[in-house]
């Protein structure tokens, strides 16, 4: 079965939305999502988040799934909806880096 978020209820997924936004803390937010998600749920939101920022940097496909061990397919996706989606992962990199938030660990794209 395919989920797609338009078949999800728009009340609920306003709902969620609010609820995130309305936490304050990366503390706030952790105890929120460990109780949300599953650890492997919150493991790909992170390992996908870490492909953002590889891609981000320059990263060939290959060296992005060698750092952070995500499938092609997922890559693709990510780069896909970083470039076309919604802009959801530039509002996210870009307000890190603004922070100086962003952990460039392991970015080097120079071989």
């Amino acid at each position: 079965m395919n989920k797609d978020i338009r078949n999800i209820s728009k009340e609920r997924m306003h709902e969620l939305w609010r609820a995130i936004s309305m936490l304050e803390t990366p503390e706030e937010c952790e105890s929120f999502f460990v109780d949300l998600c599953t650890v492997a749920e919150l493991d790909e939101m992170a390992k996908r988040l870490e492909v953002a920022k590889c891609i981000d940097a320059g990263m060939s496909y290959g060296d992005a799934a060698e750092k952070t061990g995500a499938s092609t397919a997922t890559i693709s996706r990510v780069k896909r909806s970083l470039y076309y989606g919604n802009g959801g992962y530039r509002t996210a990199l870009d307000a890190l880096k603004k922070a100086g938030k962003l952990s460039n660990e392991g970015m080097d794209t120079e071989k």
